[in-house]
């Protein structure tokens, strides 16, 4: 057996992503090492090639020989291998936004990932969708028995439409009543693959550690697989939102607010949005309410970054279970530990179910965040100077503390509560109305006789009107 490869190398059959028999035509035989051959035999090996910064490509290897018979052992030995790998899907259900980002989804998915899926004899059918939860309003109808994944092609956005789709089908399913804060979720069992074809791509970029198409495409195809954590954000229980990644109030929810208005400019707009907020340095007066977390093994300034087998969520989750089973109850009751009351003007609050990293801002807003320990980190930006707020912001970008600062405060929680110091809300419409109409003056500005301000939650890049909220 011979192998037309110019370098050594070792594949673990886990990274073997298809192999087949290769066809070797009069023309190819005539050439080099094939002349050596009455009738060489041929078989390919196509499997993941390890690149920098956590970029993965398809690669292949061929190998010859002259026993046709000894060629098509190896193939059908190989092929039994890959058989073994049970967490591969066979069958996806594939949605693309052909209108995120650079509206590149659909594109990106026809020329770079539909060869690969179908190299590794993945069958797919493909929705693209055309409006707005066209996503989410799909997944409650569609037979998801036959499907091993669903896998969208997007952004952040596409991620929670499909997100909030599948846990509603299957909340609905059992019975549970999302309304209720304290009803215990069912966990989703099928996997979501996300190809980032969107304007940041956070969610892909603290799980996989880059936003390229063909790297997330690989990951899908070998089965590889990260828990998440999911938080609910509920409002005088009723249920809200879902999210995955950052639920941010002030500075990030007044950026996505303006963004939303611009977004014909593309990722641009982020920034143009930011300046805006940035220079307006807007402050918000409220009161948080936070439960600490008690069973977590790391802490948001340990520097302990997570990474797939993450020790720290795995001793977290064995530490919860063992509270949950001691207490016979939800860990976030009084059992579980004390309320910490935080009063006082805000320029920021974020809390961060993961890194929240992305090519904007390589460490995220909390680098130490863990995809599945079952708690979030909660970072408060107190009222401060616009230097001072700036010289936090510039943190992101490097790898310096950015919770060194005595305005910044930040936890690790299993749930929080907020609500605004001037607009509380009510059950009734007509009383938000007339809050708001005849609400009390700013304190800042008590000569202007205008009505207090409120911010915008920035929930996994969707706005959410609420100046009230429980996230657990």
């Amino acid at each position: 057996m011979n192998c037309l490869f110019a370098e050594c190398c070792s594949v673990l059959t886990s990274e073997i992503i298809a192999v087949e028999e290769t066809e070797i035509d009069e023309k190819q035989s005539n050439k080099g090492k094939w002349q050596k051959m009455a009738k060489p035999h041929a078989f390919t090996v196509h499997y993941v090639k390890r690149a920098r910064h956590h970029r993965w490509r398809c690669k292949e290897v061929t190998f010859w020989c002259v026993d046709e018979q000894l060629c098509s052992q190896w193939i059908h030995a190989l092929k039994e291998l890959l058989d073994l790998q049970t967490s591969r899907p066979k069958h996806l259900l594939v949605y693309i936004n052909p209108f995120g980002g650079k509206r590149q989804g659909k594109r990106i998915y026809e020329r770079k990932i539909a060869p690969l899926f179908s190299l590794a004899s993945i069958s797919t059918d493909v929705i693209v969708t055309e409006r707005a939860n066209h996503a989410r309003d799909n997944i409650y109808e569609v037979n998801l028995e036959k499907y091993d994944g669903v896998v969208c092609v997007g952004g952040d956005g596409m991620f929670s439409e499909l997100m909030h789709g599948l846990l509603g089908r299957i909340q609905k399913e059992s019975g549970i009543d999302q309304n209720n804060p304290q009803a215990p979720l069912v966990q989703c069992n099928l996997r979501i693959g996300i190809i980032p074809a969107g304007s940041t791509d956070c969610v892909c970029y603290a799980t996989v550690g880059i936003n390229d198409p063909v790297t997330s495409a690989l990951h899908i195809i070998v089965g590889d697989t990260q828990p998440l954590d999911v938080s609910s954000v509920h409002r005088n229980s009723t249920f809200l939102k879902y999210f995955v990644s950052l639920m941010g109030y002030g500075f990030y929810g007044d950026v996505l607010k303006d963004s939303e208005e611009k977004r014909w400019m593309g990722a641009v707009r982020y920034d143009l949005s930011g300046f805006k907020a940035f220079f307006s340095h807007q402050c918000y007066e409220g009161t948080i309410s936070l439960l600490p977390a008690t069973h977590t093994a790391g802490s948001p300034r340990d520097k302990k970054y997570c990474r797939t087998g993450c020790d720290i969520c795995k001793q977290s989750k064995q530490q919860l279970e063992e509270q949950q089973q001691k207490y016979r109850k939800e860990i976030n009751e009084d059992e579980g530990g004390e309320w910490k009351v935080i009063r006082g003007k805000f320029l920021a609050i974020n809390a961060a179910n993961m890194s929240c990293a992305c090519p904007r801002s390589i460490e995220g807003l909390s680098p130490g965040a863990h995809l599945a320990d079952g708690c979030a980190d909660l970072i408060i930006v107190r009222k401060c100077s616009r230097l001072n707020f700036l010289r936090y912001l510039v943190r992101h970008t490097n790898q310096d503390d950015q919770f060194n600062f005595t305005f910044v405060d930040v936890y690790r929680i299993r749930k929080f509560q907020f609500t605004s110091k001037h607009f509380e809300d009510s059950d009734s419409d007509a009383d938000d109305l007339h809050k708001k109409r005849f609400g009390p003056f700013c304190r800042d500005h008590p000569a202007c006789c205008c009505a207090i301000s409120s911010s915008t939650w920035n929930c996994d890049g969707e706005t959410l009107d609420s100046s009230a909220i429980e996230v657990k």
